[in-house]
């Protein structure tokens, strides 16, 4: 019987020994200090990410603010417009009468338009052209064209938009990376946090296993005494019991460590198969503080700050829409020459005075 065990033992041996290595070259050892564990969150942790993206995001918001107050070209086309239906007329005698459109109209504008932000209307040049046949035996073909004209679209009462956001927008952007910096700044605090609370982990574990240790052999000792008579029943069992609590406290001990390992690992963004060793920092770095200094980059970088005043310029930016709204008178004036004939060429000869203006 004996024979038989230690035979299968030895066949088991091997498999049981590459098991084992195949468990440990699985979970590769990574000694890792402070400075890269930060440096891995600021560019690999989740947090970091969301606020980069958050950052990005603000930043196109205030490139397109920026475009608004850029000028713009603009190519509006109507190809085709074709219309076969009846229409409403009004005779010479004051009766009505239905007229039949069979027409064929293409039309198009390139225009030049510029915002202006301190009146919050909008200055255009622009240039069209209009053309209409009617269908059917014997129609004719018209040319219109406006080659030139100054165009300007104005509110009166109305609240400025444009110098709103000229002034709100800014400060979006400032808060936006203010709030940036603060959230890369809470990404550092956190790996700080979670790299220490391994290192102590760490320390934890060996100090259970040592009291472990200790605890066995003061477990030994006694029950040789215990056979000697040297100690009563008690003792030994409460040494026992000692034994027994040094085994839990290390198995609680491993428990923690794996939790605050893979806290660690999976902020950082590292792979399950890495197992961190954090390693002592040698010194604290020596920093002064002064109060002033602190308080005046707290003012600076502390996205707070830029928050309650955007939303004032946000409340006052509503209160002027509120009056604004109570009356609305919008102007429009164009300046320009324009032409029209059966020819295209000819359209643009003979140009006359063109000239709107509406309140």
């Amino acid at each position: 019987m004996k024979r038989n065990i230690l035979l299968a033992a030895w066949m088991l041996f091997p498999f049981a020994a590459f098991a084992q290595n195949d468990t440990l070259t699985n979970e590769r050892e990574r000694l890792i200090t402070l400075n890269e564990a930060i440096a891995l969150a600021r560019t690999q942790s989740v947090d970091a990410a969301v606020a980069l993206n958050e950052l990005k995001t603000s930043y196109w918001e205030y490139r397109t603010f920026r475009a608004d107050l850029l000028p713009e070209v603009n190519l509006n086309g109507t190809l085709p417009n074709y219309n076969k239906s009846y229409s409403r007329y009004q005779n010479s005698d004051g009766s009505y009468s239905f007229v039949r459109n069979n027409t064929l109209g293409l039309s198009g504008t390139l225009s030049i338009d510029q915002n202006l932000w301190f009146t919050g209307g909008k200055l255009s040049l622009a240039s069209s052209l209009e053309y209409i046949k009617q269908l059917g035996s014997g129609g004719d073909k018209r040319f219109m064209s406006v080659p030139v004209s100054l165009e300007l679209s104005q509110p009166i009462f109305g609240v400025n938009n444009l110098k709103w956001n000229r002034r709100i927008e800014p400060v979006r952007y400032a808060e936006a990376k203010a709030a940036f910096i603060t959230a890369t700044e809470q990404v550092t605090m956190k790996t700080i946090t979670y790299f220490f609370n391994l290192l102590l982990a760490k320390e934890n574990l060996k100090t259970a296993q040592q009291n472990k240790v200790n605890a066995d052999r003061l477990y030994e000792v006694a029950m040789a005494k215990r056979k000697m008579g040297q100690i009563s029943e008690n003792d030994l069992l409460q040494l026992k019991l000692n034994a027994l609590q040094g085994k839990a406290d290390v198995t609680e001990a491993e428990s923690n460590l794996n939790a605050k390992m893979f806290q660690l690992r999976s902020f950082l963004g590292l792979s399950e198969d890495e197992s961190l060793n954090p390693m002592l920092p040698n010194s604290a770095p020596d920093m002064k503080m002064e109060y002033n200094l602190v308080l005046n980059k707290a003012l600076d970088r502390n996205s707070f700050a830029q928050n309650i005043r955007r939303r004032q310029l946000e409340a006052d930016y509503e209160v002027a829409t509120a009056r604004g709204n109570l009356r609305s008178i919008d102007l429009f004036a164009s300046v320009g020459y324009t032409g029209q004939d059966r020819d295209l060429t000819s359209a643009y000869k003979g140009l006359l005075d063109n000239q709107i203006v509406q309140v």
